[in-house]
């Protein structure tokens, strides 16, 4: 049962107004150690600078998307633990199964709400005290 305050987050979507949205529900939750990425690219380069616990990552966006981000990810050892939130503006099936196959812990469907955001880390992290 981890703290909010103790995992360390990367945020990675294209639109700034979407990271702000996904900082400030997190901010709500607990979650203070926030990083954020414009795309996969740059998450990748974070990630590889330094590790976090958590990514939610948008699924379209330039460069490098979110399920090429999750493989590149699962492939690299020292990363391949980090739990990975798959955000998307999509909830169709065909990309959610292709998540689930490539290793992503859990998927949000914008618009959502900071009490369906923390029901997603619970149920990857555990309660949140």
């Amino acid at each position: 049962m981890p703290a909010a305050s103790a995992i360390r987050t990367l945020v990675v979507d294209d639109q700034l107004t979407m990271r702000s949205l996904v900082r400030a529900s997190l901010q709500q939750i607990g979650v203070r150690d926030i990083e954020e990425a414009p795309d996969g690219e740059v998450a990748l380069r974070l990630l590889l600078a330094q590790p976090v616990h958590l990514v939610i990552s948008d699924f379209n966006m330039p460069n490098l998307d979110g399920l090429s981000l999750l493989r590149a990810i699962r492939a690299h050892a020292p990363l391949s633990k980090t739990a990975f939130i798959m955000l998307t503006g999509r909830a169709d099936r065909e990309l959610v199964q292709r998540a689930v196959q490539f290793g992503v812990n859990n998927y949000l469907v914008k618009p959502f709400t900071t009490a369906q955001l923390k029901d997603k880390l619970e149920a990857v992290f555990g309660p949140l005290t």
